[in-house]
């Protein structure tokens, strides 16, 4: 798996989830039947960081249409982090 930057479409960093967590979703989904406010882990994740409902029709379209990119995931968790939160910040 390549990481951010690497080729035209950057991947998932194995064990991140900095979207997974950063983010709020405001639709329902299974164990957030309300959503998921920022900053709170999604019940979703797996233990390795990897989105149980990835590729199910569950997945909030929110989920789908976040795609990794180099800006976004910077070079480690902490980055993506930080600028997740950022992003959410500016956009409430």
């Amino acid at each position: 798996m390549s990481g951010p930057g690497e080729g035209a479409q950057a991947h998932c960093r194995p064990g991140c989830g900095a979207c997974c967590i950063a983010v709020s979703i405001s639709s329902p989904m299974p164990g957030h039947p309300r959503g998921k406010p920022a900053g709170v882990p999604c019940v979703q994740l797996d233990d390795h960081y990897r989105c149980r409902l990835f590729g199910q029709p569950e997945r909030p379209v929110v989920c789908g249409a976040l795609q990794p990119e180099p800006a976004m995931c910077g070079e480690d968790r902490e980055q993506a982090l930080a600028y997740l939160a950022r992003l959410e910040q500016l956009t409430r």
